[in-house]
């Protein structure tokens, strides 16, 4: 890569060191920055798809090619503070469907340093596993980040500062985010393309939950399960407003998702500005219709498109790369969402 961040060997990296390291690294600057929130409701959008065979693939230039076609400017990026958001849900070594692929968040962060980004940090707080470094070690992650010298924020175990909850679909009057936010220019949602046993489909969307700290919503984040999935989705979305979306669909997960579920290769990325219509985008790649999945549909009124004819499909069309993810019919979430 062409620029680093942060050096620091995660073997021994304890959580004062993650945190303090990164934030004193990274993001050092006083004040607070606003977020270049992109999810603002649009009556068309654009989302790229790429055909990706395998994670041994230049992932680095194949993100490059959509921030391009999606006019994403070195003028846009350069100077910016960039924290990337994967989805690290488990601590299972080797298994390529359950977390963000540590090569797609080192093409990735190699990009937005390409661009011109002052740095970049990944964040996340997982829902499942209260030791984020474990589940950093155990993805491979960790060992990417060493070597590549990018930190890591555990997003589970930092202050937090309220902000009003303005879409109100939970009784929340607001959410607490954590501090990190303040210190970064765009929130890019770095997510896996998986089936969910609850909310029928995990992507970039649903990857923000991992933004709320566990010290305030516990695990798997409680608090969002009593108060409605969906309707946290939104919530959570309107509150962070992230500024980008990529999802790892090289190998995604079918089935019972988003632990138990089995390997599915799709053998795509999928990106774009809009959070909405870059998911609505993923749900047709794997044989699902958004309007079908209820957050989705929530979601097209209020943030983005989900209709193909609002959504400007760049790079491959989505009939060349669809394929159905199973869906079983002991899940209530996944009842009727396939495509007619």
């Amino acid at each position: 890569m062409r620029e680093r961040t942060f050096a620091r060997d995660t073997e021994g990296w304890t959580r004062r060191e993650v945190l303090s390291g990164a934030l004193g690294a990274a993001v050092a600057s006083a004040g607070v920055s606003f977020l270049s929130g992109c999810t603002r409701r649009a009556g068309t959008a654009e989302v790229f798809i790429a055909q990706v065979g395998s994670y041994e693939s230049d992932i680095a230039s194949v993100v490059l090619s959509g921030l391009k076609e999606l006019g994403v400017t070195e003028e846009e990026i350069r100077g910016k503070r960039i924290l990337l958001k994967p989805n690290l849900i488990e601590p299972r070594r080797g298994a390529e469907h359950v977390n963000t692929h540590p090569l797609v968040i080192r093409g990735t962060a190699e990009c937005f340093l390409r661009k011109g980004a002052s740095s970049v940090l990944v964040a996340e707080g997982p829902g499942h596993t209260r030791d984020s470094l474990l589940v950093l070690g155990e993805s491979g992650l960790g060992e990417v980040l060493r070597d590549d010298r990018i930190p890591f924020v555990d997003l589970n175990y930092v202050s937090g500062y309220p902000v009003t909850n303005t879409s109100r679909l939970t009784r929340l009057p607001a959410l607490t985010l954590p501090v990190t936010l303040r210190e970064v220019d765009w929130v890019v949602s770095v997510a896996k393309m998986k089936t969910h046993h609850w909310a029928g489909v995990t992507l970039s969307m649903k990857n923000l939950f991992g933004v709320m700290p566990g010290i305030y919503y516990g695990w798997p984040k409680n608090v969002f399960h009593w108060e409605g999935i969906a309707q946290s989705i939104i919530d959570i979305n309107e509150a962070v407003k992230p500024s980008f979306a990529i999802v790892d669909g090289v190998v995604g997960m079918e089935g019972d998702g988003p632990i138990m579920g089995t390997p599915k290769h799709a053998g795509v990325l999928v990106m774009g500005r809009n959070l909405t219509a870059v998911d609505a985008t993923c749900a047709r790649v794997m044989g699902i219709d958004p309007k079908k999945v209820s957050y989705l549909a929530a979601a097209s009124r209020r943030f983005g498109p989900i209709g193909e004819s609002r959504i400007r499909q760049l790079g491959e069309a989505i009939g060349s790369v669809r394929t159905e993810f199973s869906l079983l019919e002991r899940i209530d979430a996944h009842k009727g969402l396939r495509m007619s």
